[in-house]
């Protein structure tokens, strides 16, 4: 089942892809660049409210491609695209040092949740560590909802499991439900099922479909999400466009960029908070 959803995954990412590039002579005389990033930053909603601003100041569309962030990066290196934002810090370094791309800076971050059912079988609810609140869904064997796709929220799970010193994948499709599915998919998904999962804040608070769920641990260090942003390298893909790319960077990383970012709320609550600069990115 899970190598299905794969697929599904992955066909879904070139059917987007294909959008992404597509255009007539209309299209073609304005110019865009293609931003390879991730599902919890387009479903919260946040692109809808910076990139228009952009295009106005200079000109150029803005193209997302929303997908897992280990599949926005294989995109990246493939030269399907201009610019990466994503949140997986270590695989992002190594996108840089390997050549495919040519700078990683920090833009925003927010963090992680353990959301789940009201009635809390696991008895996580308010615990500060991440880790201590897996282990204890693991030993009551309650459901737990991953979206096993290799995105940044998925590699982030897989530190937090590694932590508390569990191995989930020996009990994949009993109490461990893999989806191989974006957040919002994952999040649903989650719910069918009574199931605690691993979201990202943003993607929570835009989330319509929570029901009577709840944030059960939030605030550890463990679950800082910290997101990257950084233009693919035009020595490694001719087609990629590398004024354009960079000045879309300039921008997001500039007071005008940040400013943007933080302004973007919903129900009051601030869903991303820049940091460009601040982190030695």
């Amino acid at each position: 089942m899970r190598k299905i959803l794969n697929r599904v995954a992955l066909a879904l990412s070139a059917f987007a892809l294909s959008l992404a590039f597509a255009g007539g002579p209309k299209a073609a005389a304005k110019p865009f660049i293609i931003l390879q990033s991730t599902t919890s930053t387009a479903n919260s909603g946040l692109y809808d409210h910076i990139l228009p601003l952009f295009t106005q100041k200079t000109g150029i569309e803005v193209r997302v491609v929303a997908v897992g962030t280990g599949q926005a990066i294989k995109n990246a290196q493939n030269g399907d695209g201009d610019v990466l934002l994503v949140h997986a810090k270590v695989a992002e370094e190594k996108f840089v040092a390997e050549g495919y791309g040519v700078k990683r800076s920090d833009v925003m971050y927010n963090d992680f949740l353990i959301v789940g059912p009201p009635a809390d079988p696991a008895k996580i609810s308010g615990l500060k560590s991440a880790p201590a609140a897996l282990a204890k869904i693991a030993s009551a064997k309650a459901l737990f909802a991953s979206r096993g796709d290799n995105s940044g929220t998925h590699k982030k799970e897989l530190q937090l499991w590694k932590a508390a010193g569990i191995n989930p994948a020996g009990a994949s499709g009993t109490w461990y439900r893999e989806t191989g599915s974006g957040m919002g998919a994952t999040l649903n998904a989650a719910i069918g099922m009574n199931a605690y999962t691993l979201s990202d804040r943003g993607t929570w608070i835009s989330f319509r479909n929570r029901g009577d769920f709840k944030i059960h641990v939030q605030g550890g260090e463990e679950l800082f999400n910290q997101y990257g942003v950084i233009l693919v390298n035009r020595e490694k893909h001719a087609r990629v466009k590398a004024k354009e790319g960079q000045a879309f960077i300039d921008w997001i990383l500039s007071a005008e960029g940040q400013k943007a970012i933080a302004a973007y709320r919903l129900g009051g609550q601030q869903l991303f908070f820049p940091n460009a600069g601040e982190n030695g990115g």
